[in-house]
């Protein structure tokens, strides 16, 4: 049966426009996380403000998605700092709701404290288990904004107490867990940390020339991409500022500035008038443009046609754009703070700068203006970085985690073993999940080169021995057993593939009467020719008898593939073509190199023969291999 989850986020909807005073991640976290859930078969409701009468109470926004629409208050757009005294008609209407639709949940998950205050009261009044994710912390944000904070005071007492009677809460970076352990004193067995995410089928590379001819940018402009809600404590107008401290070097220079309450030609919107008038003084307004509000479907081309994506707000408990510029090959620079911090690989991904300086952050700009090939580096560190660990699918995955926690711990069916025994399970499971989505982008190009030099060797009629110790001694043989058999082809000659670990007769009489460091190297000695190839199988890399058999191998010119785990150990330096399984769980590192291997035995039988081929060439049974 599926799992039906509450979500409450009362002024960020999924379906609102991005770029707003009240529209930006929070809107896009909530929406790509309901989305995913669903996709591991949960069925998630998001209640939330009925700001617009034009919609409907409910809709089914996605598959295993529905937004509901709860009247609190004026269907109108009321700003989130004067929404507190409209929560208790949100909690009874959402009550209400629940019961005359027969709604039962398994937990709440609430956005932003006012949701948390809905969950904390529907908690006590149904015993639905809640988790919060606060977004940002009024304490944190009144440190920064001062008497420009409007929140109602009561926000940190709200708080403090939603923590108390919060059965887990998320933080999303470092610094919001170790916020809400000193402001707030937050338990840190409550706390979780997941960060945010990007969707790779949303957000990814364009051509930027491409890019540039649909938005209508001048291909040869250095172009500075500011993009998120027109507020204040985004620290747009530092950006500004920079401008005037930027060296030209003859390459022409914009800003253009994505986001704001309204459309180009629309109205006028209080910040971006406010940005406009700081440029027009600074001598630098020819220099930017304000396109006013974009939908998502518009803003991949923004970051694809940018050289460098800029964010340096006061303070940032997140940031989900610094996500998605690089997802779309764009380096970012970005203030030293919060979530920015997290993401943003300082020197690797882009570079970081401390907010309210435009001095300092127009110094990064010259930087990496300087260097194009720098810049070239950062962006393919950038797509490597967000791939391999903020996907809301990575996302999806731990905050599952800790729904089923709950259920567990709340579940009056299942005895205490087994709750235990069925959360072994699922943590087991989700370390494989966490640690093959880690993996897959990092080893895809070093997988297809092992293949590759396989492949070359077979074709050219030499030969591959594999061997290994333990499990990977069984892996050599089941590795060997695939190719001289068959893997996925029913009809191909056999393949010479040797498993070193397969005669048992030598093995245990050379390790008896000489020694069991030499059984390899000897077999290599025996059988090793100019152009083949040894594949060794290691968890940790540092076995002797594995050394000393590829340095065998390096002295009869043969090509060493080396599948290994942890930091790869001394054979990684030995290795021609190194498959790094870089995690230190033993368990981890035997199942990703099993996949890896099943990976190499199809690449290799398609590449020799084709997929779904007939007719099976080349001969190897008739081809003249000295063993």
């Amino acid at each position: 049966m599926k799992q039906r989850v509450a979500f409450i986020s009362e002024h960020a909807s999924p379906i609102t426009s991005f770029g707003g005073v009240d529209a930006g991640g929070q809107n896009v976290y909530v929406g790509e996380l309901a989305c995913n859930l669903a996709k591991r078969g949960y069925e998630v409701d998001i209640f939330t403000r009925w700001d617009n009468p034009k919609l409907p109470q409910v809709i089914q926004w996605q598959r295993g998605v529905k937004i509901v629409h709860i009247e609190a208050g004026p269907k109108a757009v009321i700003p989130k700092e004067d929404l507190l005294p409209y929560m208790a008609g949100f909690r009874e209407q959402m009550l209400q709701y629940m019961d005359a639709n027969h709604r039962q949940y398994k937990l709440m998950h609430a956005h932003f404290f006012m949701s948390g205050l809905v969950a904390m009261d529907i908690k006590a009044r149904k015993n639905i288990p809640f988790v919060i994710t606060f977004h940002a912390l009024g304490h944190v944000r009144r440190m920064h904004q001062g008497s420009q904070d409007r929140f109602p005071p009561e926000r940190t007492q709200i708080e403090e107490e939603i923590i108390r009677q919060a059965d887990y809460i998320v933080a999303e970076c470092p610094q919001d867990k170790e916020d809400l352990m000193h402001y707030y004193h937050a338990p840190e067995n409550k706390i979780v940390t997941i960060p945010c995410g990007f969707n790779p089928n949303e957000m990814y590379p364009i051509n930027k020339q491409v890019a540039r001819i649909i938005l209508k940018i001048p291909e040869k402009e250095f172009v500075l991409l500011q993009l998120g809600r027109m507020v204040p404590r985004k620290g747009v107008d530092n950006v500004i500022r920079a401008l005037r401290h930027v060296k030209y070097t003859g390459v022409p220079l914009r800003l253009v500035i994505v986001g704001g309450e309204t459309a180009p030609g629309q109205g006028h919107d209080p910040e971006v008038m406010r940005l406009k008038k700081l440029a027009a003084e600074l001598g630098v307004a020819d220099k930017i443009t304000f396109t006013g509000k974009k939908n998502r479907d518009e803003i991949k081309y923004y970051y694809s046609a940018a050289d460098i994506f800029i964010t340096t707000p006061w303070y940032e408990p997140f940031g989900i754009t610094p996500l998605e510029a690089m997802a779309c090959g764009t380096p970012v620079i970005g203030a030293d703070v919060g979530g920015i911090k997290y993401s943003v690989q300082d020197g690797k991904t882009g570079l970081l700068v401390a907010p309210h300086n435009p001095e300092a952050l127009a110094e990064k700009i010259n930087t990496l203006v300087a260097q194009p090939e720098l810049l070239d580096q950062m962006g393919t560190n950038a797509i490597r970085r967000v791939n391999s660990l903020f996907t809301w699918q990575q996302v999806a995955v731990a905050t599952a985690g800790i729904y089923r926690k709950i259920v567990l711990s709340r579940d009056d069916n299942a005895g205490d073993q087994e709750r235990q025994d069925l959360l072994l399970i699922d943590q087991a499971f989700e370390s494989l999940v966490k640690t093959t989505q880690q993996t897959q982008k990092r080893l895809r190009n070093e997988v297809r080169e092992a293949a590759n030099v396989m492949h070359r060797a077979l074709a050219n009629g030499r030969k591959i021995l594999v061997c290994g110790n333990g499990g990977s001694a069984a892996e050599s043989q089941h590795f060997s057993a695939e190719l001289l058999g068959r893997f996925e082809l029913k009809k191909r000659n056999a393949l010479p593939v040797i498993s070193l670990t397969a005669d048992t007769a030598f093995i245990t009489a050379w390790s008896n009467d000489i020694g069991f460091n030499d059984v390899f190297a000897r077999q290599v000695n025996a059988y090793g020719q100019k152009g083949d190839v040894l594949f060794v199988i290691s968890t940790s890399g540092n076995s002797e008898n594995l050394i000393l058999a590829m340095e065998a191998a390096h002295k009869r010119q043969m090509m060493v593939v080396a599948l290994l785990g942890k930091d790869g150990g001394a054979a990684l330096e030995l290795a021609h073509v190194p498959v790094l399984v870089a995690t230190d769980s033993t368990q981890r590192i035997q199942e990703l190199q099993l996949h890896v291997i099943h990976s190499l035995c199809t690449l290799i039988e398609r590449k020799l023969y084709g997929a779904g081929q007939k007719t099976a060439t080349p001969d190897f049974e008739n081809q003249e291999i000295t063993v």
